[in-house]
């Protein structure tokens, strides 16, 4: 399984921006997914995740203003980010797991891949 994300760009404060994570191989439409992101100097923190049932858990400090989805018959996930800050600066990840409900941990993720950069302006 392989996961290649898309959509990181530099943008202003206020600003949008999708990112899409393709993934090629095979995995079950009921997987866990979710999106995670890593800022300098700091450890890697869950952003959003959607279970295999659809349920979403989004971190506190994106609620509001993130959105994750997929498209099953695409095999693609999203991120959907608006009102973008200074502090969602950092490298996006998506990662996948092969079960129903998502990982406490961010070491139970099965997969994950290189990332895209967000840098968002002030």
């Amino acid at each position: 399984v392989q996961l290649v994300e898309t959509g990181g760009n530099s943008v202003q404060a206020g600003g949008s921006l999708r990112l899409s994570c393709a993934v090629f191989g095979y995995i079950y439409s009921r997987d866990c997914m979710g999106w995670f992101r890593q800022a300098p100097g700091k450890e890697r923190e869950e952003v959003a995740i959607i279970g295999g049932d659809g349920s979403t858990r989004y971190a506190d400090s994106v609620k509001g203003r993130f959105t994750i989805s997929k498209d099953n018959a695409k095999n693609t996930l999203y991120l959907d980010m608006n009102s973008l800050k200074p502090e969602d600066t950092a490298m996006y990840y998506c990662a996948h797991y092969y079960g129903l409900r998502c990982p406490t941990t961010v070491s139970g993720y099965n997969h994950w891949g290189q990332g895209t950069q967000v840098t968002v302006s002030s």
